[in-house]
């Protein structure tokens, strides 16, 4: 693990090369899961605020979802997330060539919301988990994942690297310069071992 101010990265992040690969995976991370995308409390207050404008992206069934979940719900475990459709897939997913996409972020890009999705997905393949005095920041291996690290280590792209502007949304500019420079310095003394 590296420390990066009160948070502990895992060592995958900073060796691992990734690159998501949606014509190989078909967007399944938002398909596959136990429950919904996890949600901050600010992000299901933005998806409120939000979703008439969400709306008109959503498939049928992802609309029909929400009027009988909510924007969020919370899960099994306690925790905030989206709502699924019949336990499955994101409410807020569409489909684009057979490629499952985030409405929330089509929403976006169309600069209809300032809200570009939850943190959470824009941050995957890498999960945190809170602790009293720090948060862990780990890679969540999927199988589904596996042409997003091929396609990494074709394009020599690092996690962190791919990862860069979620990172530095979740934890802020000054963090991810720091977290570079010690991956930086972390491969060059495993290189030279």
């Amino acid at each position: 693990m590296l420390q990066i101010r009160d948070t502990l990265v895992s060592l995958d992040i900073v060796e691992k090369q990734f690159v998501c690969n949606l014509q190989a995976c078909k967007g399944i991370c938002c398909v596959h899961g136990d429950s919904g995308a996890p949600l901050e409390e600010e992000e299901k207050n933005e998806l409120a605020h939000s979703y008439s404008e969400i709306e008109p992206y959503m498939r049928a069934e992802g609309r029909k979802a929400v009027e009988e979940q909510g924007v969020s719900v919370i899960d099994e475990d306690g925790d905030l997330v989206t709502p699924l459709i019949n336990g499955r897939e994101c409410a807020y997913t569409y489909l684009d060539k057979g490629i499952y996409k985030c409405a929330i972020e089509k929403t976006w890009l169309e600069n209809k919301i300032t809200f570009r999705k939850p943190v959470s997905c824009h941050l995957f393949p890498v999960r945190l988990r809170e602790y009293e005095k720090y948060s862990a920041v780990n890679f969540e291996f999927w199988r589904n994942c596996l042409p997003a690290l091929e396609l990494g280590k074709k394009t020599g792209t690092y996690m962190y690297e791919f990862l860069e502007e979620a990172l530095t949304r979740r934890f802020g500019k000054k963090w991810f310069l720091e977290l570079r420079e010690a991956a930086k310095a972390y491969r060059k003394q495993f290189k030279n071992q």
